[in-house]
């Protein structure tokens, strides 16, 4: 089940929010190929027509539901708090972890959609191409900071790091997504982030 998006502001933008908790749950549950049109509709409880009114393709509808769970996601992290040490924000993002294990369906939404967004002619591919890229260039950027301010410092290639820590995230969510039970996902990233000489305890 996704996290339903608050219900403040305009009517069209309370129908917005009910279509694209709608579709965050189908597409969570289903997959992007799978859900047409008519079926986020009916689930909204409104007419097929009346989706169309607000978001007139699938695709954008997508694009629109991946990029509502970034911001959900950053909100959580930042708070009201947007001058973090960066030892903070990497626990912050660490604690966004553990909340993603509350959130199944949002989880299994993005393993599902990227694993599609693979093919070059998914809708989906080039939001995911500038998404890795950006998180590649922001997380290589705060682990570079972390490992200048450990003492000593640590000599390991913050680029290939954030590399190697994306992957693994990815990775931890889908091995979660088959074994809850058998898998924490925080508790594996501060273990490697640990094995590398960052300092974690909180």
């Amino acid at each position: 089940m996704s996290t339903p998006t608050p219900r403040r502001g305009t009517k069209g933008e309370r129908t917005r929010a009910r279509i694209l908790d709608s579709a965050m749950e189908l597409f969570s549950r289903q997959g992007f190929h799978a859900v047409s049109l008519r079926d986020i509709a009916a689930h909204a409880e409104m007419t097929h027509a009346g989706l169309l009114h607000h978001f007139p393709g699938k695709d954008e509808l997508l694009i629109q539901v991946l990029t509502r769970r970034e911001e959900l996601a950053a909100q959580q992290v930042l708070a009201s708090d947007s001058d973090l040490e960066p030892r903070e924000l990497l626990i912050r993002h660490l604690d966004q972890i553990a909340h993603n294990m509350e959130t199944p369906g949002l989880v299994g939404l993005f393993v599902k959609i990227s694993g599609e967004a693979s093919d070059p002619g998914h809708p989906a591919h080039d939001y995911f191409v500038a998404r890795y890229r950006r998180l590649r260039r922001l997380t290589a950027r705060l682990l570079e900071t972390l490992f200048k301010q450990a003492d000593p410092p640590l000599a390991h290639d913050p680029d290939a790091v954030a590399q190697q820590l994306l992957a693994l995230v990815d990775g931890l969510q889908t091995q979660w997504l088959l074994d809850p039970d058998q898998v924490d996902m925080r508790a594996s990233v501060v273990t490697y982030l640990t094995q590398l000489g960052l300092d974690l305890d909180d």
